[in-house]
């Protein structure tokens, strides 16, 4: 479950674009644009050019689902880990200001140098 209150995620995984939930795109604004998107067993996280998006998965059949969205106009601060050799998992972590820090690990060898210079750019 990706809870932005409490903070709790499993690791993420990078997923193609083509894989996020069907409903996500429709709420997406007309010049709104994904440019990462990372799934735990049943939930997905999506960054795009405007926000980042929680879809939360509920319930036994998975009909129902949380759509949790941050502006990166809120978010205060951000960090990053890179991989080492023993602990495979990179991090980020962003402090938003109406909840306090939130912590993502990502898993998979993905490139989070790049991807926090994405970050900044919407962030700065």
């Amino acid at each position: 479950m990706i809870d932005f209150k409490n903070a709790t995620f499993l690791k993420l995984k990078p997923i193609k674009l083509e894989e996020i939930i069907e409903t996500m795109p429709k709420m997406f604004l007309d010049d709104e644009n994904v440019f990462a998107a990372f799934k735990t067993v049943r939930d997905q996280l999506v960054f795009t050019d405007k926000r980042i998006i929680a879809a939360n998965v509920q319930g036994i059949t998975g009909k129902k689902i949380d759509f949790t969205s941050i502006p990166y106009s809120r978010i205060q601060t951000f960090s990053v880990e890179t991989a080492g050799l023993i602990d495979l998992d990179c991090e980020l972590e962003i402090f938003v200001s109406s909840i306090g820090p939130i912590h993502f690990d990502i898993t998979g060898g993905f490139d989070i140098v790049a991807f926090s210079k994405l970050i900044a750019k919407y962030i700065l």
